[in-house]
C-alpha cells in the first residue's frame, strides 16, 4: 500500500507514550504552567490534513489564481531579470542544504562562494571589505548606526526621511537597545535638505545616514553630505541600490564609511517580500567592527589556494562585552544567488541593466508628464519617481488592478501625501506595457 504522507506523523499512541514518559495526562497538562491568558482557546483556524495527493491538487489549483500582471511597484523589492543559471546554481545540494561553514577542510565551496560575493560588493561600492552577507538591508542599515555609535562614542544619529520607512522604523526599535537617539532629517521636495541638515548634525553625532537612490528614486548629494558629517566627526552610512551602482558613481568613492544595502534585485525573486539578502561594507580602519563573519583567503601548507573564516565579530566567538552585534547567521544561499546573477551578467551586462532600468524610467515620467500629471522628483532620478494624482492613490490603486496593472506604492501612510503614488519602472516593462500603464492610469483619474 502506498502512503499518504511523504512525512510520517505521530500517531494517537505515539501521543500516548510520549504523555506517559513525561507523567502527564493530557497536551492541556503539558503546557498548564503557561498561563491560561496566553494560550489559545478552542482549536485553530486551519483545514484538516489532507493527504499529500489531494493536497498537491488543492494547491497547483490555487495557483490557477496568481494574477500575473505587469507590475509598477517597488519601494524595496523589483521585478529584475534574473539569470536562469542562478536557479540551477542554488539548486545544488552542497549549496541550499550548507549552513555555516565551520569546518574550512570540508567546506571550501561554500567559503569561496562566500569570498567571491564579498569581492563582488567590495567592486560595486568601493569599499575595502565586505561582510558575508546579512538578513536584509533594512537590518543591516540598523547594524550599522550601532557600529558607528560603538566607534565614534557619539549619541546621536541623523537619519534622512528620504531613507526608506521600514528602513527608520527598524533603526527607532534597534536604537532602544545602546540607548542613542535617532533623529530623522528633513527632507526639500525629493532629496535631502542640505542646510537643515548643516544644522542639525553636531558633535554628538555618530553617523549621519542616506539612500542612494533614496526611498523617492532621486539621487543624494553624497559629497555634500560627507563634508557635513565630516566637520562634526560623524561617520557617513550609505544605504544603496546594488544594481544602481552599476552605473552611478560608487559611495565609497564619494566618501563614505559604511555602505549598506539589499542584494534582492540582483538574481532574488520578490517571492511575496522576502527572503532577502543584506550586504554590509565598510573602509578598513573599520573592518574588525563588522557584525557577522568575514571569509578571508589565504594558502595551506603547500601553498594552494584556500578559504577561511577570517573575522567573526560576535558574542559567540569573543567577549560578550567586546562584541558590537548578536548577529549569529548570514544569508549564504540568497548572497550565492546575488553572486552568480552577477557573475552572469558581467560587469557590461550589469551596466545595461541599470542603464535600461534609468531609461525606461524617464520614459514613463516624460509621457506622464506630456498627459498632464506632476512629477514630484526634480533631482535625476533612477527606476522610481513620485507621480501626483488627483484622487487617493488606493482608490486609483483598485482600479489598476481591474484594468490589468499592479500600480505604485501609495506615499499616504508614510509621508502624509494621500495622493502621491511612488512608481517603479524596471527592465522587465516593455514599451507596450508602460503606455498601456499610463493609458489606463489617465483614464482612471479622469
Amino acid at each position: 500500500m502506498t502512503s499518504t504522507f511523504r512525512y510520517l506523523p505521530d500517531t494517537d499512541q505515539d501521543q500516548k507514550e510520549m504523555l506517559s514518559f513525561l507523567n502527564v495526562s493530557s497536551i492541556d497538562e503539558l503546557f498548564s504552567d503557561m498561563p491560561a491568558s496566553i494560550r489559545l482557546d478552542g482549536e485553530l483556524a486551519i483545514p484538516d490534513a489532507l493527504p499529500e495527493p489531494a493536497l498537491w491538487k488543492k494547491m497547483k489549483n490555487m495557483t490557477r489564481q496568481n494574477m500575473e500582471l505587469p507590475l509598477f511597484l517597488g519601494a524595496g523589492t523589483y521585478d529584475h531579470y534574473i539569470p536562469s543559471v542562478v536557479g540551477h546554481m542554488i539548486s545544488r545540494s552542497e549549496f541550499y542544504t550548507a549552513y555555516t561553514p565551520y569546518q574550512p577542510e570540508i567546506s571550501q565551496g561554500e567559503l569561496q562562494a562566500i569570498f567571491e560575493f564579498q569581492t563582488m560588493v567590495c567592486e560595486l561600492t568601493g569599499m575595502d571589505v565586505a561582510n558575508s552577507s546579512m538578513y536584509d538591508g533594512f537590518t543591516a542599515l540598523a547594524e550599522a548606526a550601532s557600529l558607528a555609535v560603538g566607534h565614534t562614542k557619539g549619541r546621536k544619529v541623523v537619519v534622512s526621511r528620504a531613507v526608506h520607512p521600514e528602513s527608520r522604523a527598524i533603526l527607532q526599535t534597534v536604537a532602544a537597545g545602546p540607548g542613542y537617539v535617532v533623529e530623522e532629517a528633513a527632507l526639500s521636495k525629493d532629496i535631502t535638505d542640505l542646510d537643515a541638515l548643516g544644522k542639525q548634525v553636531d558633535g554628538d553625532t555618530a553617523a549621519v545616514i542616506v539612500q542612494y537612490p533614496n526611498f523617492f528614486g532621486s539621487i543624494e548629494d553624497l559629497q555634500e553630505v560627507k563634508r557635513i558629517a565630516k566637520a562634526h566627526g560623524a561617520l557617513l552610512i550609505v544605504s544603496a541600490n546594488p544594481l544602481a551602482l552599476g552605473l552611478l558613481q560608487s559611495p565609497g568613492r564619494l566618501g563614505a564609511d559604511i555602505v549598506v544595502g539589499d542584494m534582492q534585485p540582483l538574481g532574488i525573486p520578490m517571492a511575496f517580500g522576502g527572503p532577502h539578502c543584506g550586504y554590509f561594507a565598510v573602509t578598513k580602519p573599520l573592518m574588525r567592527k563588522v557584525p557577522g563573519r568575514i571569509v578571508g583567503q589565504t594558502t595551506d601548507e603547500d601553498g594552494n589556494r584556500g578559504f577561511v573564516l577570517t573575522l567573526q565579530a560576535r558574542e559567540q566567538h569573543i567577549r560578550r562585552e567586546k562584541a558590537m552585534s548578536n548577529i549569529c547567521s548570514n544569508q549564504a544561499l540568497n548572497a550565492l544567488a546575488s553572486a552568480v546573477c552577477m557573475a552572469a551578467l558581467g560587469k557590461t551586462g550589469l551596466r545595461e541593466m541599470a542603464v535600461l532600468n534609468l531609461e525606461k524610467a524617464d520614459y514613463a515620467c516624460k509621457l506622464l508628464q506630456q498627459k498632464g500629471f506632476s512629477v514630484l522628483n526634480q533631482s535625476p532620478f533612477f527606476n522610481e519617481f513620485v507621480v501626483q494624482l488627483p484622487k487617493p492613490v488606493a482608490d486609483v490603486q483598485d482600479a489598476l488592478i481591474d484594468a490589468g496593472f499592479i500600480g505604485g506604492f501609495d506615499l499616504g501612510p508614510d509621508y502624509g501625501e494621500p495622493n502621491g503614488m511612488l512608481v517603479a519602472v524596471t527592465e522587465q516593462r516593455t514599451k507596450e506595457e508602460i503606455e498601456a500603464f499610463i493609458h489606463a492610469l489617465e483614464g482612471i483619474v479622469q
